[in-house]
């Protein structure tokens, strides 16, 4: 399975085709989109979203990037720093939590990509909301109570077949166990 990374692309200084999209992969590419956004803090790879959209993961990322103009890596970064302030602004967690809640694993990627997005440090921003005396919402609350995501769609019912989620499941673990 291949890790959602940055590929080469125009905005790397390559020149690239241009793509057309089928219309009627649009509600597919959007589909693996809703995923990615459902999923944001979880480790997604490049095969699950390509599976849920149907397609390659070539013409996934070709497609996505026609698309929405940007690549899945970008748009999941971009998904986890929005996330990323609305819990550094609603709530009273702890920056390194933040990081660890949408999905980062090193905190100074983190906040680089903060940096880079926001335009100043998740510290920073942190500390001018809590100025404006806004009342957060205690820390216990966003972990005891999954307040991590405000999710907006129904829950999901348990596929019958008993398949999982191909953009998050992880490869069999030798031995059989779970």
């Amino acid at each position: 399975m291949t890790p959602i990374t940055a590929v080469p692309g125009a905005a790397h200084g390559w020149k690239t085709a241009a793509v057309r999209v089928p219309e009627e992969l649009l509600v597919h590419l959007r589909r693996a989109r809703d995923l990615a956004d459902r999923h944001y803090a979880e480790p997604l790879v490049l095969d699950g979203l390509a599976a849920a959209a149907g397609v390659s993961k070539y013409h996934f990322l070709r497609c996505f990037s026609a698309t929405y103009g940007k690549t899945p890596a970008v748009y999941l970064a971009e998904r986890r720093i929005e996330r990323a302030q609305d819990l550094l602004r609603a709530t009273n967690v702890t920056v390194t939590e933040v990081c660890l809640l949408v999905g980062y694993s090193s905190l100074g990627s983190f906040s680089t990509k903060f940096h880079q997005l926001v335009g100043v440090t998740p510290s920073a921003y942190q500390a001018r909301f809590a100025q404006l005396g806004v009342p957060h919402i205690p820390g216990c609350f966003v972990f005891k109570h999954g307040l991590s995501d405000r999710r907006t769609d129904a829950p999901t019912r348990p596929d019958p077949a008993g398949r999982k989620d191909p953009a998050t499941s992880e490869k069999p673990r030798p031995g059989g166990s779970p």
